[in-house]
């Protein structure tokens, strides 16, 4: 799988938004633009898709901006990475066959493994939620080795 940059770009955004929660004011795109890296134009299109998907509020005029809508703890990778990409597979191969009604030779062994490749990302992805990512970025916790992940 490949996250996309808008997957990147959403998921930065978002964590930038819980690793100043503690806010009392929304947080205006300018400034997650400065405190990413991210282009504004290109942030504000994504921040349109991620209040579509319920992950974020916003509010409008003087002081406006956006805030998360749920807790941190309750936003995943997978909910971000969708919201803007679409849902998680492994590839647009459609879905398995039923009944061993194959139209081509290995087809449906093959279609079998990528929609389980496309579940095991979805479910990695939602395993880690915001709230670990701010810990992390804090310092408080580390990534675990790679070899844990499998």
């Amino acid at each position: 799988m490949k996250v996309s940059t808008r997957g990147d770009y959403a998921s930065r955004a978002l964590l930038s938004l819980a690793l100043h929660a503690g806010q009392t004011i929304p947080t205006s795109v300018r400034d997650i633009a400065e405190r990413t890296g991210l282009p504004q134009p290109y942030l504000e299109q994504i921040l349109l898709a991620l209040k579509g998907a319920g992950l974020v509020r916003s509010k409008r005029g003087v002081g406006g901006g956006y805030v998360l809508a749920r807790s941190p703890a309750d936003i995943t990778l997978g909910q971000i990475v969708s919201a803007v990409d679409g849902p998680i597979q492994a590839g647009d191969f459609g879905e398995p066959h039923q009944n061993g009604a194959c139209d081509h030779e290995g087809q449906c062994v093959l279609l079998a493994v990528w929609a389980d490749v496309g579940q095991h990302m979805r479910h990695h992805l939602d395993s880690f939620s915001l709230s670990d990512m701010v810990s992390r970025a804090q310092g408080a916790t580390t990534a675990p080795p790679a070899a844990l992940l499998t």
